[in-house]
């Protein structure tokens, strides 16, 4: 629909609550992001709704639109003419539906249907009768499902002889026991079927049989085993799908049997893996042995068993040690072995070998019994701690949590109560409607299911109707007045569900284990031996849960779009509320439409204009989070493993990634536990921070942010201060050139609102979350990126962001300032205004005494006075410092002072350091402060005086630019070096993977785009995936991506060691990225610390140890080593770039290294 068209009629909510004349109120077409990302604020004033008017208008045009070709799409072409339609007065007391007997299609709504059209809408309107008479109880409940009557357990098996034994002994029965068949099945040779594919349908299989496995497993979890049985028995029984099976899929059906005791249904599996030519396995021997120790079966059949594993080259001692087992299985199975081999007993698991790290960097983290060691307490009791944790553990059951906006509060006038009286009329219907649709909906898979065909319909039992509704009724509230794209949706639809499904069996235990980890944290108690937080939870016993197999990411976002259009079905809403001279009937709250973005045309859900409206009216003021996008209430559990950690029922992963990712996670997998020691380590010590909301900083911001905002304090404004649309309207006779300037001049101001909407938005969630805490001590659960760069856990509200967001935080436990904290509060201010970023450490501290009155001044007075603050580059910060400064001299000893104050140390062009370092460049050191100097030093200077040029003199530009290569000569041979290496690797068909000095395995999730379609419902959706592993690298992502990679692995990693030493001192650490916090009194103990482990870091063979490793891993297969590709890799790495002079130990004297 073109952006100018705008009609007269449409007339907006506020005639309908307000029936006394009064301007209306338009919704606007500006933006939020994300769904989830953006959860947004509900109120708008007077004069935002009036401005609103002419955007709204095109609105509701556009959604009448999009309701005819909705029509059109299903059946003939006519033209229709949509009528312009004027909102309708909100009904009395006494109900806002329409009366059921309304029909649709009379006059007022869309005339000149065509009878294909009407059949359609009269068709619409039986089935929400019939919806609502069922509702009503007007209607017999329906009749129980048929679908599992038709579920086949006998399997159609291709070999011949295998079928005709199975007939024979199905005819035999009870004569020839199953248990018997079982022993002579296991006999029989497996024959391989031939399956040749090329590449491209390998990597096609390897994709449905993933979607395959997890349904099944899904079946399993949610106790639908016997559809599990017959999907596997259809996809069995037809030739070309057969090869979609692996063995995973039967011993996953076979567990699933053996632990219900049914020996018949297993053989059948056992049938279908011979009869595909699988041998199997220790998991499917453990199977068969399990079930019969459940039916206590004869022991000569099981010695026969036994006899044909070890025949098979399996051991009976594997059982026990190489499968996972619960205690009831494990009784099972060994009461089966008794049986046949009475005096068998399984020997324990060896103890484990010495966890011992073997990273020389670490060998002073993990010694014992040092006497140098003082491991910092929280300053909480235990009973204390043991609250919090409750409070917790009742948030993260909740799976949400609901806080109050910060939105300044409406008046609560006529208009708006019943708004919110209606809004609320209007969600308890949904909530039975949405209910029923999700039974019709899950019905329906149920049925595809039957048919042999996996479906949704394990995935949609997974989480209660009860929990779907919520979650589909959270996501109609914060979905954006201009919508939100399709796929967008269904992706984070599906990942909601993945995210709340959840074991909660192991509360009770955890909660006494996770007592007595407390011991360790607790101002109050002690523990027999000083440790780290995970040696300790680990010597408390309760093996964890085996990691969750990820779903493929087609599976969650087919799961995310059948809900999405479960929610545009389902919730509709009377029409009375959008129309007041039409027929009472219900209209679709959600409209499907397409529309342009970034050039391309995407499909967007976007709701009606006047239940936007009706949102604003109502100005609620709740936002509603996931319990994983808040902090915590009590310490995260300690980091023990790549999916174990973090909040104590959320299962979360050690290494952040895109959903359906698996790569980085079996790397981690793999890897030994001990040598992710460091890494899990730091992460527990990042996440033991305690924090708190620093009130009188937040106090000034929600005074700025409910009134017109302040977008050069990065106080966004609200809506109503967005450029306003155009005025007047474009003549008939208008040029087309006028027309196109208009379009765009409308296009812009729509992208600016869009755009402040969205600041707003994330203001919003930030400032309400702080105002939510700002009483309470909470933690951040930290995680890493691929590269090990480390991440709070919480999207909103966390030390990452902004310069406000910053000033948000102060560190919840308090230390004396000591002799020099104040003076280093006096350099940190300096640093945050940045108007010394040249002068000495004592040139900054005299510089804060000579402005000492303007500092105080801001503190005391600071929307009133001076505003010196305001001048800052991190006014806020700035800002909570001057209030900081203002204490410490008030106070009676400023040495006595307890400082909850962070003071920040940035690295001077960290990434520049590290490759000067790596190269041991000397000229490169000097100018990024790795030597010592009288004054820092800055590498950016010469270039930022040649940008006044830049246009002028392209010769001068790149003469600035190579001067830099000069200079760093070094810096650019290890790239250089780094690059071609990875553009090999990539050439060879393996995407780049390397393992950090701290142990931890990295590998770049760089591939060639993969397409995935899923077809049918309201649009069909296709998107690219990058993360396939099946797929051919990108070699021009690998390779440019290598270097700046590798430098920050190399970053995390010396972040990582100073976050152990610090902790070991006793000090309070966090970082972002390069920039270290610690309290005032211990910043001189942290830069100490800072310089020894960077020059520890890079006294460490790093790029010979990097070339030794990559020729191992992909220069000594003896298959491809003639393979030009590798020939030249193995050339090009051992070509390791030659180091320059500069002395390491300097750096342990350079004062502006971080400063």
């Amino acid at each position: 629909m073109s952006a100018l068209r705008c009609g007269r009629g449409a007339a907006g909510l506020r005639r309908a609550l307000w029936p006394k004349g009064h301007p209306c109120l338009l919704a606007e077409e500006g933006g939020l992001g994300g769904v989830w990302g953006r959860k947004r604020s509900l109120s708008a004033g007077a004069c935002e709704q009036d401005r609103r008017k002419g955007c709204g208008h095109a609105e509701l045009l556009e959604v009448l639109e999009a309701r005819v070709r909705q029509l059109q799409a299903e059946g003939a072409a006519e033209e229709v003419t949509v009528k312009r339609v004027a909102m309708a007065q909100a009904p009395e007391a006494g109900g806002i539906w329409p009366h059921r007997q309304a029909t649709v299609g009379a006059e007022g709504a869309a005339p000149m249907l065509s009878n294909r059209w009407a059949q359609k809408l009269d068709k619409d309107q039986q089935l929400i009768e019939k919806r609502w008479q069922q509702l009503e109880g007007k209607l017999p409940k329906m009749v129980k499902s048929t679908w599992e009557k038709r579920l086949r357990m006998e399997p159609r098996l291709l070999n011949r002889k295998l079928a005709g034994q199975l007939q024979q002994w199905e005819r035999k029965r009870p004569q020839s026991p199953w248990e018997e068949q079982l022993a002579r099945l296991l006999q029989e040779a497996p024959q391989r079927l031939s399956r040749e594919t090329d590449e491209s349908s390998e990597s096609r299989l390897e994709g449905q049989r993933q979607k395959l496995l997890a349904f099944l497993e899904c079946c399993l979890l949610t106790g639908h085993l016997p559809l599990a049985h017959h999907v596997l028995v259809a996809q069995h029984s037809r030739a070309p799908q057969q090869q979609l099976l692996t063995l995973p899929m039967y011993n996953t059906v076979m567990l699933g049997w053996a632990r219900q005791g049914s020996f018949k249904e297993l053989m059948y599996v056992f049938f279908m893996l011979k009869d595909a030519g699988l041998a199997p396995d220790l998991l499917s021997y453990t199977a068969a042995l399990q079930c019969m120790g459940r039916l206590d079966q004869d022991a000569s059949i099981i010695r026969r068993c036994l006899k044909q594993m070890e025949q098979d080259g399996l051991s009976l001692q594997g059982l026990f040690s190489a499968v996972p087992l619960s205690a009831e299985e494990r009784e099972e199975l060994l009461c089966a072995v008794h049986k046949a081999r009475p005096a068998f007993s399984p020997q324990p698991p060896p103890p484990p070998p010495p966890q011992v790290n073997t990273s020389p960097l670490l060998q002073e983290i993990y010694a014992k019994q040092d006497p140098s060691v003082s491991y910092p307490k929280l300053h909480l009791s235990l009973k204390e701690l043991q609250g919090l944790f409750r409070q917790q553990l009742g948030v993260e059951m909740a799976t949400t949590v609901t806080v109050e906006s910060v939105e300044k509060a409406p008046l609560l006038t006529e208009e708006v109560l019943q708004a919110r009286k209606t809004l609320a009329a209007l969600r308890t219907e949904w909530e039975s409607v949405l209910s029923l649709e999700l039974q019709e909906t899950k019905e329906s898979e149920a049925r595809a299911a039957a048919e042999g065909r996996p479906s949704l319909f394990p995935y949609l039992c997974l989480l209660s109707e009860k929990e779907l509704v919520g979650l589909l009724l959270q996501t109609l509230q914060a979905l954006p007045p201009h919508g939100e794209s399709l796929l967008f949706l269904a992706h984070e639809l599906g990942v909601r569900v993945l995210k709340r499904k959840r074991l909660r069996n192991q509360v009770e235990e955890l909660e006494q284990r996770y007592s007595e980890y407390l011991h360790l944290l607790a101002s109050n108690t002690q523990v027999a031996e000083p440790c780290l937080p995970r040696q300790h939870w680990e010597a408390l016993g309760m093996p964890e849960a085996p990691p969750e197999q990820p779903w493929p990411v087609s599976v969650l976002v087919q799961l995310g779009k059948q809900l999405a259009e479960v929610l545009v079905r389902a919730v509709q809403m009377p029409s009375s509320l959008a129309a007041p001279r039409g027929p009472s009937t219900l209209i679709p709250v959600l409209y499907h439409v397409y529309s342009f973005r970034s050039f391309r045309q995407i499909g967007i859900l976007k709701p009606h204009p006047a239940f936007t409206q009706l949102q604003e009216t109502a100005a609620e003021r709740t936002l509603i989070f996931e319990s994983t996008e808040v902090p915590m209430l009590c310490p995260p559990l300690p980091w023990t493993s790549p999916h174990s950690g973090a909040f104590l029922l959320s299962p979360t992963k050690m290494m952040r990634s895109l959903e359906g990712t698996q790569q980085h996670q079996l790397l981690l997998e793999r890897c030994p536990p001990a040598e992710l020691h460091g890494a899990l380590d730091a992460l527990t010590q990042l996440g033991n921070c305690a924090w708190r909301v620093n009130g009188r900083v937040l106090d000034l911001v929600l005074d700025l942010f409910r009134d017109k905002g302040c977008p050069r304090l990065g106080v966004p404004a609200p809506p109503t201060e967005a450029p306003a649309a155009p005025k007047g309207c474009l003549l008939p006779e208008a040029s087309p050139a006028e027309k196109a300037e208009m379009r765009r001049e409308l296009l812009r101001r729509l992208k600016v609102a869009r755009e402040m909407q969205s600041l707003r938005a994330d203001a919003l969630y930030r400032l309400s979350l702080a105002q939510h805490l700002r009483n309470h001590v909470f933690w951040l659960p930290h995680n890493m990126d691929f590269r090990g760069r480390t991440y709070p856990c919480s999207p909103h509200f966390n030390h990452l962001g902004s310069d406000l967001a910053r000033a948000l935080l102060e560190f919840a436990q308090g230390r004396p300032l000591g002799p020099h904290g104040l003076d280093w509060l006096k350099i940190h201010l300096v640093n945050l205004t940045g108007l010394k970023k040249r002068e000495s450490l004592q040139a900054r501290r005299d510089y804060a005494d000579a402005v000492m009155e303007d500092i105080l001044d801001s503190a005391e007075r600071p929307m009133t006075g001076r505003k010196w603050w305001m001048e800052a580059d991190e006014p806020w910060q700035t800002l909570a410092c001057c209030m900081e400064i203002a204490q410490v001299v008030h106070s009676p000893d400023p040495t006595t002072y307890i400082s909850h104050f962070p003071v920040h140390q940035d690295g001077s062009c960290n990434g520049l350091q590290h490759y000067a370092a790596l190269g041991r460049d000397s000229t490169g050191a000097i100018s990024v402060n790795l030597s010592p100097s009288d004054l820092p030093q800055d590498v950016y200077s010469e270039v930022a005086a040649q940008e006044l040029v830049w246009e002028a003199s392209h010769y001068l530009v790149r003469q600035v630019f190579n001067s830099l290569q000069e200079m760093f000569s070094g810096t650019r041979s290890i790239q250089r070096w780094l690059t071609e290496s990875a553009r090999l690797i990539s050439l060879t068909g393996s995407a780049v993977e390397w393992i950090t000095p701290l142990g931890v395995p990295i590998i770049q999730p760089y591939h060639r785009d993969s397409k995935v379609m899923i077809k049918g419902g309201l649009q069909s959706l296709t998107f690219s995936s990058s993360v396939d592993t099946n797929q051919k690298p990108n070699t021009l992502k690998q390779k440019n991506g290598f270097p700046p990679n590798f430098i920050h692995s190399l970053d995390s990693t010396h972040m990582m060691l100073t976050a152990l030493h610090c902790y070991r001192k006793g000090l309070t650490f966090v970082s972002v990225h390069d920039c270290f916090w610690t309290h005032a009194a211990d910043v001189a103990v942290m830069n100490q610390v800072c310089r020894e482990q960077f020059v520890r870091l890079h006294s460490q063979p790093i790029l010979h140890d990097l070339s030794k490793f990559l020729i191992k891993r992909f220069c000594s297969d003896s298959r491809t080593s003639k393979s030009m590709w590798v020939s030249r890799l193995k050339d090009t790495l051992l070509s390791v770039p030659p180091t320059g002079t500069f002395d390491l130990e300097q750096v342990k004297h350079s004062t502006f290294f971080f400063s």
